[in-house]
């Protein structure tokens, strides 16, 4: 027997089969479209983003496995990005606004100018900001005029994506979100874990539209009316995509953090029941909940560029050819030889949020090349991670002993290693580095029976490295304090 889980992405969706020892059997997957209609707009077609979770299942299941040995599906999902669909027609009625549209952004702006951020910080833990799925469903009810008729006739449903693939899969039965996801609206009272009436008169969404929230590991529906999986496989689990990772990486106890390395890099640290204020500009979010018991919430922070700036460094320099190349290219130098680069091309994320802030490279000289660029390259893709765990230390009052590691960058043993010296911590690098799918599959065992509880998972993840400081305290105290120097200069 096996659980399915369900990955859908910012750019493809991703079907695995996980088998009892935690086993990731087989995988498939397909990418689908992005539009952009205007600068700094970003959309997904529903019916595409559909496809793509079809096509992927199908392909995984030709690959030999039987349907019938599913015991249950889990789902993770791109948070942010929502959809409004007529539930009578089960079409969508305007393209899906991505989490990287900043379309709402004077919208935003002009909330924050009647003073009401505070407000939305301490009931969802977020900032006020385009990036999140309230203002992106108040955009598409106001800007299509004839859905007001539908949205009183309460013919309209909205959610994120892990809602409308629910709705898909179980033919309209279910329409249903976790936590972990709906904390992710700007939506959901933290502490009460239900939609919050204040917040959904100021972006003028009728809770008609909303769907229920359940704990993450929670009976979300079955299958029903597919013509690529029979009926009646449960749906148990489902989280937002970092909460997943965070989960599939067994970060189960207070304290315990992981960082994903993709486009960008996400760092979530376990909070445990309390919810903690951030004072350091990041974000509290809902890490997960389980059946009957009290949530767990996070602490998270993110850099927008990081595998990106390994891309801009191949694509735009042209200094490799593949991404994986920069690993070589770094290790035929022993540093960056006083070279920084601060990945500040879109501005910077957590701790600093300064969207005005721009890409810098210093510290050149006449016997500079390459090498140390690249160098420097993995030193900024680590020193970013730095400035947001050593602002969660701060919040959480208590030195964070442990990293563990996920996403494709994780391969680079010079970038793992950098990490573990920088931060001053252990690294900790799992035998599969897919945590994202994990967390789907390990939340979706334990809601439907085919995992016990957390220990036995914590014995089905296993550790591949563990990378551990091995710098001079001085050495890293010099390079840290010249980083600062280095992202100062890029906010001027």
């Amino acid at each position: 027997m096996y659980i399915l889980a369900i990955d859908q992405g910012t750019t493809g969706s991703t079907a695995a089969l996980i088998d009892r020892s935690g086993k990731l059997i087989a995988k498939a997957d397909n990418d689908f479209k992005q539009i952009f209609p205007k600068p700094g707009w970003v959309e997904h077609d529903p019916k595409d983003i559909w496809f793509s979770v079809k096509k992927s299942v199908s392909d995984l299941l030709e690959k030999g496995f039987e349907p019938k040995n599913i015991h249950a599906i889990g789902i993770t999902n791109q948070r942010e990005t929502c959809v409004v669909w007529n539930k009578k027609t089960n079409e969508p009625v305007y393209n899906a606004i991505v989490w990287q549209c900043r379309r709402s952004h004077e919208f935003c702006q002009s909330l924050k100018n009647k003073k009401y951020e505070g407000k939305i910080k301490q009931k969802t833990g977020l900032l006020l900001d385009p990036y999140f799925s309230a203002s992106k469903i108040r955009w598409i009810l106001k800007n299509n005029k004839h859905l007001k008729s539908e949205v009183k006739n309460k013919n309209l449903l909205a959610g994120t994506i892990d809602t409308y693939l629910i709705w898909k899969l179980t033919a309209g039965k279910s329409h249903v979100t976790d936590v972990s996801n709906a904390s992710r609206t700007m939506l959901m009272n933290l502490k009460t874990l239900n939609w919050d009436l204040d917040l959904l008169k100021l972006f003028e969404i009728d809770d008609s539209l909303l769907s229920v929230i359940k704990p993450s590991n929670d009976f979300f529906g079955y299958t029903k009316g597919l013509d690529f999986l029979p009926d009646g496989i449960p749906i148990t689990g489902v989280a937002g995509d970092q909460q997943a990772a965070l989960f599939g990486q067994a970060c189960f106890e207070v304290g315990e953090s992981k960082c994903t390395f993709g486009t960008g890099s996400f760092i979530l640290l376990n909070t445990g029941n309390k919810i903690i204020r951030s004072r350091s500009k990041l974000l509290t979010t809902i890490a997960w909940q389980l059946k009957n018991e009290k949530p767990f919430y996070a602490l998270e922070g993110g850099a927008f560029m990081c595998g990106a700036l390994v891309q801009w460094f191949r694509d735009q320099l042209g200094l490799i050819s593949t991404s994986s190349e920069i690993e070589k290219l770094a290790c035929e130098v022993q540093s960056s030889e006083g070279v920084d680069i601060v990945p500040a091309h879109s501005g910077l994320g957590a701790p600093h949020w300064n969207a005005e802030a721009r890409g810098l490279i210093s510290g050149l000289t006449r016997g500079s090349h390459k090498s140390h660029l690249a160098y420097a390259c993995l030193e900024a893709m680590a020193l970013q991670n730095v400035d947001l765990l050593f602002s969660m230390q701060s919040d959480l009052g208590k030195k964070i002993k442990n990293l563990k590691v996920d996403g494709g960058a994780t391969e680079n043993n010079l970038l793992m290693q950098l990490q573990s010296d920088l931060a001053e911590m252990n690294v900790i690098r799992p035998k599969n580095i897919e945590s994202t799918v994990m967390g789907a599959a390990y939340l979706s065992g334990l809601g439907s029976g085919f995992w016990k509880n957390m220990s036995e998972l914590r014995k089905v993840a296993q550790t591949d490295r563990i990378f551990k400081p091995s710098q001079p305290n001085k050495l890293v105290k010099d390079r840290k304090l010249r980083w600062q120097k280095a992202v100062k200069k890029a906010m001027l």
